[in-house]
C-alpha cells in the first residue's frame, strides 16, 4: 500500500551524481507503489545520450532550457514546458545555456534504483561504456549509439 510522504527541504536525500548532473529522488516506488518523482539539475551540455526504456517519463522544466529529442523529434523546452516521453521511445536531453533544472516522473519503479547504481557503479570522469550498457540493461534501459 502507498505510504504518506512529506519531505521538508532539509530532509531530502542528497543528489546522486549521474553523468555529471544531479538527480535527487523525491519519491521512489517503494513509497508510491507505482511511480517515481525526481528533481534533476545540471550544467550546460550535460545529459544522457539516446536511450529507451519500458517506462513512461515526463519532464517539467523549472528553469533554464532543455534540448531534447524523442523518436527523432527535437525541441528546446523553456521553463514551464512539459514533455511526455512514452515508454519505448528513444530519447535524449541536454541542459541548455547556463544549465537547467526539472521535475521528472516515471510511470513505474526502478529508475531510482538504476540511478543509484549508476551514481555508485560508474566513474563519470572516464566511464566504462560496457559497464554502463550492462548496468542499464539490468533495469530494462537500452543505450543507443547515436541520436536517432
Amino acid at each position: 500500500m502507498p505510504k504518506l510522504l512529506i519531505t521538508p527541504i532539509g530532509m531530502r536525500k542528497l543528489p546522486l551524481d549521474v553523468g555529471g548532473f544531479e538527480i535527487t529522488v523525491l519519491a521512489s516506488e517503494d513509497v508510491t507503489q507505482g511511480y517515481e518523482v525526481f528533481h534533476i539539475a545540471g550544467p550546460e551540455g550535460k545529459g544522457p545520450g539516446p536511450h529507451f526504456h519500458p517506462w513512461d517519463e515526463s519532464f517539467f522544466i523549472l528553469h533554464g532550457e532543455l534540448h531534447c529529442g524523442v523518436d527523432g523529434v527535437e525541441t528546446v523546452a523553456q521553463a514551464g514546458s512539459f514533455i511526455h516521453v512514452p515508454g519505448g521511445s528513444t530519447h535524449w536531453f541536454q541542459f541548455g545555456k547556463g544549465g537547467a533544472a526539472m521535475i521528472s516522473m516515471t510511470s513505474q519503479g526502478n529508475a531510482s534504483k538504476m540511478f543509484t547504481d549508476f551514481a555508485h557503479g560508474i566513474s563519470w570522469d572516464n566511464p566504462d561504456r560496457e559497464k554502463l550498457v550492462d548496468l542499464a540493461e539490468k533495469y530494462g534501459q537500452i543505450i543507443q549509439k547515436s541520436k536517432t
